[in-house]
């Protein structure tokens, strides 16, 4: 089988036509270099160059094989460039889960960062629920979790990514989004609400039971649901109203009115970033700061919700 350094000799008179000049641009005699050629052409079976008359030509065989020679030089060059790339986490492999509610905005941001600064990094995307996430965490079959917290096991180490206000969503022609105020926790009581799911959607039940246990609201549950785009399109059918993550203004749906809750904490609803204690993955740790630079980006930008 052929070498590399036989391949490089083998460009080098290919493009010179010439075999001093090819041995000064190798910094190597002529000698060794025509040997080069020649074991080259003892593996390969063929002639490569026409050697008449004090010039050099490349034969057909020698054409062809000149294109073939570049490409496996490119590729050994590229190879080592990756291996080396892998242990300093510029390049590798890492998978992601994350909540559907995510991928609404603050996934699309890390996306087009991690595009610009690791494009040698490939994300696997898995979406799941939070409770999904952990147990897929602790067995390795994900390295970055954002999730709802807590996050409570001892082999997880957790960071707070961001937070974002909850919003009223309401049929386009509901009094509360009509009015030129906003409303207020109390303006739900009695109303017909479509809740968050107790158990898939754990996180947000938790959350609004807390809100209107506080402000002594009891709206009338109509539906459970999982998804915010569901819960969106039963608003929508105005079969109730609901309360949504901010994340939801980008879903833009049509005869739903997001509007601001006066009387709850400003911005209640919290995403973490979670990663296994011990994890070895070499890219791991770029795409975390990565992250948490993206969030503090977010938080920080007047636009966030």
């Amino acid at each position: 089988m052929f070498t590399l350094d036989q391949l490089d000799s083998f460009v080098a008179v290919a493009e010179e036509l010439h075999f001093g000049r090819a041995a000064r641009r190798l910094s190597m005699t002529q000698p060794p270099l025509s040997r080069r050629i020649k074991l080259l052409e003892t593996e390969l079976g063929v002639r490569l160059f026409d050697r008449a008359h004090r010039s050099v030509k490349l034969t057909p065989a020698g054409r062809v094989f000149l294109a073939d020679a570049r490409q496996l030089l490119h590729l050994s060059q590229e190879a080592s460039l990756s291996a080396r790339r892998v242990p300093r986490g510029e390049s590798g492999v890492v998978s992601v889960g994350f909540t559907a509610t995510t991928a609404y905005s603050f996934l699309s941001h890390v996306l087009t960062a991690a595009n610009s600064r690791l494009p040698r990094v490939d994300l696997v995307l898995r979406e799941m629920v939070t409770s999904a996430q952990l147990d897929a965490l602790l067995s390795g079959s994900v390295d970055i979790g954002m999730i709802r917290p807590p996050a409570t096991a001892a082999d997880l180490v957790t960071a707070p990514l961001i937070r974002e206000p909850l919003l009223a969503a309401l049929p386009r022609r509901h009094p509360m989004a009509t009015r030129a105020v906003d409303p207020t926790v109390l303006d739900f009581d009695g109303q017909p609400f479509v809740m968050f799911a107790p158990s898939e959607g754990r996180y947000f039940y938790e959350i609004l039971v807390s809100i209107f246990r506080g402000a002594e609201a009891t709206p009338v549950y109509v539906q459970y649901l999982t998804q915010v785009h569901s819960i969106l399109a039963l608003v929508k059918a105005g079969i109730g109203v609901a309360l949504v993550p901010a994340a939801a203004t980008a879903l833009h749906y049509e005869g739903v009115v997001l509007r601001p809750v006066r009387d709850i904490d400003p911005r209640p609803v919290k995403l973490d970033l979670a990663w296994r204690r011990g994890n070895d993955n070499p890219a791991l740790a770029g795409l975390l700061s990565l992250i948490k630079e993206v969030a503090e980006e977010q938080q920080r930008s007047p636009a966030t919700p």
